[in-house]
């Protein structure tokens, strides 16, 4: 295939990654969220996704335009931009933007195409971000990187809810989990996380599902949930609590400030108590343990 279309939208820092979700259901070779010219946290920074120049080309260009007004009624997002860019040119321009990325005291987000001299403690985790969820770029998955750091011990048993790219399991993995189930309900995620599970050699740790909290029937010493307020209350209805063991933990992220305090609520009606919420600009990450055990826990 000679030709791509680039499709970019230039917005605020805070709805980068939601803009990017909305271009990663379409595009044939992924989404990358450039940062603005001083650095990642400056503004605006812009999303770029790439379509393949087929016939379904003009079908799919309208599903974009029409995803985008869309979120358009929730927060201001401008008109999406559009140009053909040649086949050759098309690995720099999504590539260019993206660097080593540390994270917390010992996590380091490396490009595979990039070169990194480590620190003896350094935990590498190698990704090429076919999509932007997951990149390691966003506050909501600095928040989880980081908690995972504090909070995993080897031999734990992880749960990884909404897992996209797969960098919270691989993560967990790579400092010292006994074994982590990561679940999404797109075919597409679970796709880009099983390669990148592969990619990080961490195969034999990591086990990559389709599906959601209804097709989880064991419990866990930790559980990640960084997708949406939204989904993280529905999940709390649903029996979240009831998927950790005793002395467990969950961490919530995808949660802004204004929505945190909604967010606890929903924990704490449905048998878990906030033990720890940590912020990272308009994000927050809760962290939350079961009040109570069955008897046969």
């Amino acid at each position: 295939m000679d030709e791509w279309l680039e499709v970019s939208v230039e917005v605020d820092y805070e709805t980068a990654e939601a803009v990017a979700e909305v271009l990663s259901r379409y595009t044939g070779r992924g989404v990358v969220i450039e940062g603005g010219p001083d650095g990642w946290e400056t503004e605006p920074v812009i999303v770029r996704g790439y379509l393949p120049a087929d016939d379904q080309l003009w079908s799919v260009k309208r599903r974009i335009e029409e995803g985008l007004w869309h979120l358009g009624q929730i927060r201001p997002v401008p008109e999406p931009t559009f140009r053909m860019i040649a086949e050759e040119d098309w690995s720099e321009a999504w590539k260019k933007q993206l660097k080593v990325l540390r994270i917390g005291e010992r996590l380091v987000i490396r490009p595979s195409w990039l070169e990194h001299s480590p620190e003896p403690e350094d935990v590498i985790i190698e990704l090429d971000p076919g999509m932007a969820f997951g990149t390691g770029l966003h506050p909501t998955t600095q928040l989880c990187l980081c908690a995972l750091e504090r909070l995993v011990r080897p031999g734990l048993e992880v749960l990884d809810l909404g897992t996209g790219s797969g960098i919270l399991a691989i993560a967990a993995a790579k400092l010292g989990a006994g074994h982590v189930a990561a679940f999404d309900n797109d075919e597409q995620a679970v796709r880009v996380a099983r390669a990148n599970v592969i990619q990080n050699g961490v195969s034999d740790d990591v086990t990559v599902r389709r599906g959601s909290l209804s097709d989880v029937p064991e419990r866990y010493d930790l559980v990640v949930v960084n997708i949406l307020a939204r989904v993280v209350m529905k999940m709390a209805e649903a029996g979240l609590s009831e998927r950790l063991r005793p002395g467990g933990a969950v961490v919530a992220a995808g949660i802004t400030a204004d929505q945190a305090a909604e967010v606890v609520a929903a924990l704490e009606r449905n048998g878990l108590e906030l033990t720890d919420q940590r912020q990272r600009g308009d994000w927050v990450s809760l962290q939350a343990k079961r009040t109570a055990f069955d008897s046969d826990a």
